[in-house]
C-alpha cells in the first residue's frame, strides 16, 4: 500500500502547496471517508474541465501545476485528487480506459476522429478495506450547462461517469479497461494516443487551441 501513499513526479503529494490545500479542505474532519469526499468536491468543481489542455509533457502534469491553473483535462484533474488524498494519508491510485462519448462537441470529436476517448483517466481511492472508482471529471457548472449528470461521491460507492444524461441520451460508454497505476504512465498513455488518433494528433489539438484562444 506504500506505494499509494508516496509522491511521484507528477503525483507531488509532497509539494507544499498541495499540502496546504488538503490540509484546509479536510480541517477538522476526522474520518478518511469525510475528507475524501471533500477533496472529490474540490477536485470535480474548482479545476475545471478543459479538454483543451490536453500535453504530453510531464510538467503540465503535475498535481501542484494544474492545481494553480485551476483547470485540465481528466488526467490532469485525477492526478490532483490522487496527491491530495495521498498527502492526508488516503491511498489513491490512477486508472485509465477507453470510454466512448457521443456527447462530446462536434469539434472535439473531429479532432479525435470520432468519439473515442482512448486514454480517459480517473481515480480509485482506498476506502473502507476497499478500492473506490472516483471521477471527478466534469465540473458542476459544465454539467449544468451541458444537461450532464453531475457525478456524486458518498465515500462509499463507486462514482464513475453516468451512461446517459439528464435528458437520457447516451453519454459515457466504457469500452476498455486499462488498469490501474501507482504514477502516470506517460509514455503508454503516448502509445495510446498516437495509436487511436495519429501521431499528428497534438499538432491538431494545439492548432484548435490557437484558433479557440484568438476567437476569445
Amino acid at each position: 500500500m506504500e506505494k499509494y501513499l508516496r509522491p511521484t513526479a507528477a503525483i507531488d503529494c509532497d509539494n507544499e502547496s498541495v499540502k496546504r490545500k488538503a490540509n484546509q479542505l479536510t480541517e477538522g474532519q476526522g474520518s478518511a471517508t469525510d475528507k475524501a469526499k471533500s477533496l472529490f468536491r474540490f477536485v470535480r468543481d474548482e479545476v475545471r474541465y478543459n479538454f483543451y489542455a490536453l500535453s504530453d509533457f510531464l510538467d503540465d502534469y503535475r498535481a501542484s501545476a494544474t492545481m494553480a491553473r485551476g483547470e485540465g483535462f481528466c488526467i490532469q484533474k485525477a492526478i490532483v485528487l490522487a496527491a491530495l488524498a495521498r498527502a492526508v494519508g488516503i491511498p489513491a491510485r490512477l486508472r485509465f480506459a477507453v470510454i466512448r462519448n457521443p456527447l462530446a462537441s462536434d469539434k472535439i470529436k473531429g479532432l479525435l476522429g470520432g468519439d473515442l476517448f482512448v486514454s480517459h483517466g480517473y481515480n480509485e481511492l482506498y476506502l473502507g478495506g476497499k478500492w473506490l472508482k472516483v471521477s471527478p471529471i466534469y465540473d458542476r457548472q459544465l454539467c449544468e450547462g451541458k444537461r450532464l449528470v453531475l457525478v456524486e461521491f458518498d465515500g462509499v460507492n463507486h462514482a464513475i461517469l453516468p451512461s446517459h444524461s439528464l435528458d437520457g441520451e447516451p453519454h459515457i460508454e466504457y469500452v476498455l479497461d486499462r488498469g490501474h497505476y501507482d504514477d502516470l504512465p506517460l509514455d503508454e498513455v503516448i502509445d495510446w494516443r498516437i495509436e487511436g488518433y495519429g501521431a499528428d494528433y497534438l499538432e491538431r489539438v494545439k492548432r484548435a487551441v490557437e484558433a479557440r484562444n484568438a476567437r476569445l
